[in-house]
């Protein structure tokens, strides 16, 4: 007995959600916050936010603003050059990249907030970088949801 030919599969992909990232950047906003009070418990020190976090999180928005301008142009030039699975990857990357930067941006404003009317010392510091860190994260989040979009082809009117 022969088996019928299976049909290629077909569907579709959802953009990212914006209350899934509203929901992650809360969990990180409160892991931040929950963060100087345990680290200071455990450790006798709470870390330390400097510029080598924010400035590394910007040129990881920067590289999936520039990923993602590239995939827009060759999708709109030559679709054909990017195979599917490749936009597959650079969806998923995107959204991983989305995910993972409100989860740390929530997590640096905790840290940052933590910090507020503090005396103590580097507070100044800390709620500084950790602030730019908090806004660079959501440079990789906005990037992050245009690569994911960029990928977006449209269903051909034959194929309906």
């Amino acid at each position: 007995m022969t088996e019928p030919p299976r049909e290629a599969p077909t569907g579709t992909i959802r953009p990212v959600s914006p209350v899934v990232l509203v929901l992650l950047a809360l969990a990180g906003l409160v892991l931040g916050w929950l963060l100087r009070p345990v680290s200071v418990e455990l450790r006798g020190v709470a870390p330390v936010v400097t510029w080598p976090q924010p400035t590394l999180l910007a040129f990881v928005a920067v590289a999936l603003g520039r990923f993602a301008w590239d995939t827009r142009r060759t999708l709109k030039r030559r679709p054909d050059l990017l195979e599917p699975h490749r936009a597959v990857n650079r969806l998923a990357f995107g959204r991983a990249a989305s995910y993972v930067g409100s989860v740390a941006g929530g997590g640096y404003a905790g840290y940052a907030l933590a910090w507020l009317g503090s005396r103590g010392p580097l507070a100044g510091d800390r709620v500084l970088w950790s602030g730019l860190a908090a806004l660079a994260a959501v440079a990789v989040v906005a990037c992050g949801v245009l690569l994911e979009r960029a990928c977006r082809v449209r269903l051909d009117d034959s194929a309906s």
